[in-house]
């Protein structure tokens, strides 16, 4: 069982996800020859590899002479730049981001930075998300020292940043659809899976549960845990900040907050606010609606007003279509049923195919 896709998704390309898709395969297929060249016995790092990886993993003399003839100048690439927990540098946090143990190691990376890369990249814009990701990756190498301090065994591969991404995703697209394709011979089967299921399924079930049953044992199995705890918890504390300071009122809102605004006035102000051109102030002020703790109705009406502007004016269909769930979900009334097909039909114009639950 592995996903192949999400939706909905934003119009264009991802660019910064490309790109970094782009050059981690770059780098793989760049060093792929050191994979078949033997490492040099010379090499000043081919006896502390040895040395290394012999006492903690505790080889006897047998495995340690097998050893010695699988060894290629790949494996000390990766000793030298990768992440290495009792000494690691920043330099080696960042190269670490950019190497792969393999081919199905970089595939099922790469896969899920295409599938979940879209939506935070469209969400943060292109600079933010990159330093975003980067951060995250760097959280993730954190991580993976909490777990394993005074290990010497490189940790490599993009899964640490995007965990980071998988995080932001958890936290600002819950509604989301995740495909998911269950091979059961002779059964091929594809489900639709809410993304909150799914990623929460990935971090507690594969990460969690794993790095508690393996802890002090010296790691899990050759997967990284930490570093994927690390990661996802970074990018949910971004996103959750994020939120935060996207709904920090103005100077007037505070003001009319101190003057007994309630949320049915904001939202009344965010309609005159709309009406008047004034796109972007009026999403503020239907936020601070749904941060004032309106009752059911008005926080759908809130929701369903930034969903009609994100789906017009801001050409946002992403985040139309997750307000515009919400506002079913909070206060499904004929009326509002109504006005949120409208919505509907024009995020599918922009988009094609939703969820088809939702339509």
């Amino acid at each position: 069982m592995f996903p192949i896709g999400d939706s909905p998704n934003p119009r264009g390309i991802a660019w910064v996800t490309l790109a970094l898709i782009v050059l981690n395969v770059g780098v793989f297929v760049m060093l792929l020859p050191q994979m078949s060249t033997p490492a040099d016995v010379n090499d000043p790092r081919y006896a502390e590899y040895i040395e290394v990886i012999s006492k903690e993993a505790r080889l006897s003399d047998a495995d340690v002479a097998a050893l010695k003839g699988r060894i290629s100048q790949y494996d000390l690439t990766v000793f030298e730049h990768g992440s290495r927990p009792a000494q690691w540098t920043w330099l080696t946090m960042l190269t670490s981001m950019f190497l792969h143990g393999g081919w199905m190691h970089l595939f099922g990376n790469m896969l899920f930075l295409w599938i979940y890369g879209n939506n935070p990249e469209h969400r943060l814009g292109r600079l933010k998300y990159l330093a975003v990701y980067l951060a995250t990756g760097f959280a993730a190498s954190f991580g993976d020292i909490l777990l394993r301090p005074s290990s010497n065994i490189p940790g490599v591969g993009a899964s640490g940043a995007i965990s980071g991404v998988l995080g932001l995703y958890f936290i600002w697209f819950p509604r989301n659809k995740v495909r998911l394709l269950i091979l059961m011979p002779p059964v091929v089967r594809r489900v639709d899976v809410g993304a909150r299921l799914v990623l929460g399924f990935y971090i507690i079930a594969q990460n969690i549960l794993p790095a508690i049953l393996t802890y002090g044992q010296g790691g899990g199995g050759g997967v990284a845990h930490g570093a994927h705890i690390g990661g996802f918890i970074a990018g949910v504390v971004v996103a959750l900040i994020a939120n935060l300071v996207g709904r920090r009122p103005s100077g007037e809102e505070r003001a009319r907050e101190k003057e007994g605004l309630t949320a049915a006035d904001a939202v009344h102000r965010a309609e005159a606010l709309a009406s008047e051109g004034r796109i972007r102030d009026a999403v503020g002020v239907y936020e601070r609606a749904l941060a004032l703790d309106p009752a059911r109705d008005v926080e759908a009406a809130a929701r369903l007003g930034i969903a009609r502007l994100a789906a017009g004016p801001l050409h946002q269909p992403t985040v139309a279509y997750q307000h515009v769930v919400a506002a079913i979900n909070t206060y499904p009334s004929d009326t509002m049923a109504r006005e949120a097909q409208e919505i509907l039909d024009q995020i599918r114009a922009q988009v094609g195919t939703l969820p088809h639950r939702f339509i």
